[in-house]
């Protein structure tokens, strides 16, 4: 505003001009007044200008001598990041004198000035102060912005000589440290970093073949040549992450000494071969409320493995499973607190021992579960949906025959009290099915002995009710497959979430086939990053014939909310959900996939024990449907694949005049439409049935009787069909169960109209 002060006085003078030529002494004295006005303005801004400046550089003077003789480097700046003062520490560590800005006085100390600066001083503005520890090529500085007025920043630039004080002395081991930021960007190495990679490195890239994980072994490129290292990494904030190396199994770098581990960040174990704890430094003690003297075990400290711990520490012993981490709940605390554990086997003194490697999963694991919960509730909402479709039918049948007995008896019947009773409690029935909800509830795990085809032939029925009558299940089994240690629950819930998958993978019908095999591994079996070790397996498949996976999309499957359906028509953690089980239960998912031919999942499950097994029952073969009949009023075409409530429905409508024409498929109806001359009135059907459903063959029949009135019956409810399947005209719905007063009368109504 300063810069363009001078346009009042300027206006003022032309408007005195003004004055002087004016041609009438009204306007000659509007253009005196009027310029006298904004010269007067003019003098008291730049008076008030002048008079801050003098007190804002007051204030200046005052902190720069405040700050002069500090050993800490200050700086002041004004709003837009200029220099405005800087005392002598300042000058000697980033030569302040010869640069206009914050910015470019801090170029040859920090990788990127700009953001940090921008942090802190947004940071600062809004609160009165900010300060962050950075990172840079020489060291740690911990940087602190305070605002000074409206106008003014004052920074600090404190250099550490060392990291001890920041982090409770981490710096001082002699483990090699990595700092890095967004990106895989490099910003510090500790002195046995650079020694053991023979320089300063920039990237990760440069330093491991692959992303590193924590508590996984890891090739790092060294000075002479690969090094196998443990990796522990932690977060460190701001976005960066500290990495640790440790030397890893058989490897011939040294061991760091106990006192440097003792100082890490990272919580580390040394376990004996059974379990039983020989080290712990202090960030594990800390974690798991353990004394430094205190003799105690893992299985002592934590639970929640979902089997023995003792396979698991015996697989790791044999090297099985190598880097594979494991999700347990700790004892020792009053909240629920989960850690990621993960072994590895070390030799010591000639036997063997077990470094394990904590991290905090406790947030990790209350997503896990509301992603698992999320998962049940929409499975059980499906299989709700379909356990009602098959009671729906049955109370129908009940209630429509009861009926149908009612009609021929008056009160004064002996059976008339008890056809009542049934009527009122098949009614009652029909109310719980209409409130059947989807529901969900937590389950302490519970391993058992399973026998794959017999709990797979427990659930053939639930599978079939999800995939829906458009696609065929089919099982293959091996004969001599072993009983496994599993969670029923469990293995159901991967089941029904890989055959709901294949099934949405089918929109137009399919086949799913589900193979069980046992399988001998002579050695380790290589799928991308992951490594099945070799011993004897239990291999379940799952395939459909459905549009399949393209290859850019393959490595993303088990991702949580990673889905290929449109927005409202999945979660995206089915396949995640069943990644984490498979996990946890001590296996292996890969999934194979060509576009346009299919899908197959394969899980690789450990064997411990064999069992006999017997064959899966056969479903009972469909009844034969009952002759029809005639009568002298409308003709109706009666379409129902259940067996019981097409003779139910064919027995009322007969009773009440019409004549009726039965048919068990969509299929057969327009065969005997075709063959008949009949003039049908109403087509009464079923919307989901085996084959072509009701709204596509009805579609079809309408071409030929373009007149005939519809009336669609199903046990689903009405809005779980898409808006557009049976928006027909002249078509009304009448949802299962149905008395045999509302089938009548419903017909008759469409009649009429």
């Amino acid at each position: 505003m300063a810069q363009r002060l001078w346009v009042l006085p300027v206006l003022g003078v032309l408007l005195l001009a003004l004055g002087v030529i004016a041609p009438s002494d009204v306007i000659s004295a509007g253009a005196y007044a009027a310029g006298a006005t904004l010269i007067a303005v003019a003098v008291l801004l730049r008076g008030g200008d002048t008079l801050a400046r003098w007190r804002r550089n007051r204030a200046l003077g005052a902190i720069s001598e405040f700050v002069a003789n500090d050993a800490v480097p200050c700086l002041i700046t004004d709003e837009a990041g200029a220099l405005r003062l800087h005392n002598d520490a300042a000058e000697r560590l980033f030569g302040a004198g010869g640069h206009e800005t914050l910015g470019a006085a801090l170029r040859s100390t920090l990788a990127n000035p700009a953001a940090v600066i921008g942090r802190l001083q947004d940071r600062a503005i809004a609160s009165g102060t900010a300060r962050e520890d950075v990172v840079t090529r020489k060291g740690h500085l911990r940087v602190t912005a305070q605002q000074i007025g409206r106008r003014a920043l004052l920074w600090r630039i404190e250099p550490f000589a060392d990291r001890a004080a920041a982090i409770g002395g981490a710096e001082a081991h002699g483990v090699p440290r990595l700092t890095v930021g967004r990106g895989g960007t490099i910003l510090f190495m500790n002195d046995p970093a650079r020694r053991l990679m023979g320089g300063r490195v920039k990237t990760l890239d440069a330093v491991f073949d692959a992303p590193p994980v924590s508590g996984a072994v890891a090739r790092v490129h060294g000075a002479n040549g690969p090094v196998g290292c443990l990796v522990a990494r932690v977060k460190a904030g701001g976005g960066r992450d500290e990495i640790y190396l440790f030397p890893a199994p058989d490897d011939a770098a040294p061991a760091p000494a106990e006192g440097d581990i003792e100082r890490l960040p990272v919580a580390l174990m040394r376990l004996a071969p059974d379990g039983s704890v020989l080290m712990a430094n202090g960030c594990a003690r800390r974690l798991l409320r353990l004394e430094r003297s205190e003799r105690t075990s893992l299985a002592e400290l934590t639970e929640g493995l979902g089997r023995p711990l003792s396979v698991w520490l015996d697989e790791a012993l044999r090297g099985q499973g190598a880097n594979r981490s494991e999700f347990l709940r700790l004892r020792r605390r009053e909240e629920e607190v989960f850690v990621q554990v993960t072994l590895s086997r070390l030799e010591e003194d000639g036997a063997p021992v077990l470094l394990a490697v904590l991290n905090d999963a406790t947030e990790l694991k209350s997503l896990e579960s509301q992603f698992v919960q999320s998962q049940k509730m929409q499975a059980i909402g499906q299989l709700a949906g379909g356990i009602a479709h098959d009671f729906n039918n049955l109370l129908t049948a009940i209630s429509g025959h009861c009926d149908l007995l009612l009609r021929r008896r008056d009160e004064g019947d002996p059976d008339y009290a008890d056809l009542i009773q049934i009527s009122q409690n098949a009614n009652r029935a029909a109310a719980l099915v209409t409130q059947l909800l989807a529901f969900s509830r937590k389950q302490t795990l519970s391993l058992e002995l399973l026998d794959l085809r017999e709990t797979l032939a427990d659930i053939t029925h639930l599978l079939n009710r999800l995939v829906g009558e458009r696609v065929t299940l089919g099982f293959s089994h091996d004969a001599q497959l072993p009983r496994l240690r599993l969670d029923k629950r469990q293995l159901e819930q991967v089941m029904m979430n890989l055959v709901v998958n294949a099934r949405d993978a089918m929109p137009e019908g399919g086949e799913i086939r589900i193979r069980t095999e046992r399988l001998a591994l002579t050695e380790p079996l290589k799928r991308g990053r992951a490594e099945v070790p070799a011993g004897d397996y239990a291999l379940v498949q799952v395939s459909d014939t459905g549009e399949g996976i393209p290859p850019d999309r393959l490595d993303k499957v088990f991702e949580p909310f990673f889905t290929t359906k449109r927005v409202g028509e999945g979660t995206g953690l089915g396949l995640s959900t069943v990644y984490g089980i498979v996990k946890q239960s001590g296996g292996f998912i890969f999934v194979d996939s060509v576009p346009g031919a299919g899908s197959s999942f394969s899980i690789y499950l450990p064997l411990p024990g064999e069992a006999a097994v017997p064959e899966p029952p056969a479903p009972p073969p469909a009844p034969e449907p009952d002759a029809a009949e005639t009568s002298r009023d409308g003709v109706i075409l009666l379409v129902e694949d259940e067996t019981p409530v097409r003779a139910f429905a064919s027995r009322a409508l007969r009773l009440s005049g019409h004549t009726v024409l039965e048919a068990r498929t969509a299929e057969e109806a327009l065969e005997m439409l075709r063959d008949s001359e009949v003039p049908v009135d109403i087509f009464v059907t079923d919307v989901v049935m085996p084959g072509m459903d009701g709204p596509t063959w009805v579609r079809e029949a309408l071409k030929a009787y373009p007149t005939a009135r519809v009336v669609f019956v199903s046990g689903y409810a009405q809005d779980s069909f898409e808006p557009d399947r049976i928006r027909i005209p002249q078509a009304v719905f009448l949802p299962k169960p149905f008395s045999l007063e509302e089938l009548t009368q419903t017909v008759q109504r469409q009649l009429l109209h």
